[in-house]
């Protein structure tokens, strides 16, 4: 079940977005977002504004407020990427609409407080080409590249959103979620590419196996304790009897682990071989791309390894060493 859950929430890039409304979010929420342990980077991206009401709604275009070295923490080729000066991203895997032309300007709406501004972008003829992560992008081609000292001092756009980027490293993933909860429970995260639901489904399935397999450590070591107590005191005649009749203890003591390790093995044996096929049935039949795990082989042998050792350790003692021949009158 962990490895469906995980096949459905995996990431297949080496990078994990997180996309957050800016609509009525303060400054001070927007940089405790960024400064959320696990995230790499960040970008605004700004829409223009334009008239819907209007009889032919002028064109929009989206800004990204950040520099080169912000740009290249998202994608892994930024080109020749100039800071201080507007610039429009290309994707040469994305088309953009050619109806915008170089030197068409666009409005942004900002404010201040009760403050508003309109700030004109100008197409800018000179790009520079990206290549995105396959699957996950976080730009679209065809956006301008501001840099951030091109913002009025103090003002924030109206629409806006902020990107994180991360690796997509599973507990990376779930640091910086609970990071961007922990600054506000009811902020909607967009994370393009996995499924919350899942993360959340495999740490309860985690926890519920961890504690069942706590309380079966636990069960399992009394009910060994009371059985091996309960097996001393009834085989004490016969354990004595045989002492008397010139029965070596070191044969006594390796008999009696025989007894326990044998069926203990080869119930174990039989227990990992089924376990294993009934795991594999499963991945088979569940559609997914992985049949067989082999990661917790070791582990698992070494586990039923370990509670052979601790059975036969554990029987050793149940032979003895004083000879009391009043249980043989007794008897």
């Amino acid at each position: 079940m962990l490895i469906e859950l995980a096949q459905v929430s995996k990431n297949t890039s080496p990078v994990q977005l997180y996309r957050i409304s800016l609509e009525g979010v303060s400054a001070e929420k927007q940089e405790a977002w960024e400064r959320v342990k696990g995230v790499r980077a960040h970008i605004v991206v700004m829409d223009s504004w334009r008239d819907l009401g209007a009889a032919q709604p002028s064109g929009m275009i989206s800004a990204v407020a950040a520099t080169c070295k912000q740009l290249r923490s998202f994608v892994p080729e930024a080109g020749s990427c100039v800071d201080g000066r507007p610039i429009r991203l290309r994707d040469p895997n994305q088309g953009y609409d050619d109806i915008d032309k170089p030197g068409m300007e666009f409005p942004f709406h900002l404010r201040r407080g009760r403050q508003r501004h309109v700030m004109h972008v100008k197409l800018p003829q000179q790009e520079v080409v990206y290549r995105d992560y396959v699957g996950l992008p976080a730009l679209s081609s065809g956006n301008v590249l501001l840099p951030p000292s091109f913002m009025p001092r103090g003002f924030r756009p109206e629409q806006a959103t902020l990107v994180l980027v991360s690796s997509s490293a599973p507990a990376t993933v779930r640091a910086v979620l609970d990071g961007v909860a922990g600054v506000d429970p009811t902020t909607e995260v967009d994370t393009p590419g996995i499924v919350v639901t899942a993360l959340q489904q495999i740490t309860v399935i985690k926890t519920l196996l961890a504690v069942g397999m706590v309380l079966g450590l636990v069960i399992g070591v009394a009910a060994y304790l009371v059985a091996a107590t309960d097996r001393a005191v009834e085989r004490r005649p016969q354990v004595t009897a045989l002492t008397l009749l010139g029965a070596r203890p070191r044969t006594l003591k390796a008999v009696q682990v025989a007894q326990v390790v044998l069926p203990l093995t080869v119930g174990l044996v039989l227990a990992v071989v089924t376990g294993k096929m009934a795991e594999s049935s499963y991945l088979v039949t569940g559609g997914g791309a992985v049949f067989w795990d082999g990661d917790g082989v070791p582990l698992l042998l070494v586990c039923a390894l370990g509670v052979v050792v601790v059975a036969a350790l554990g029987s050793l003692p149940l032979v003895g060493r004083r000879i009391d021949p009043e249980l043989i009158r007794r008897d």
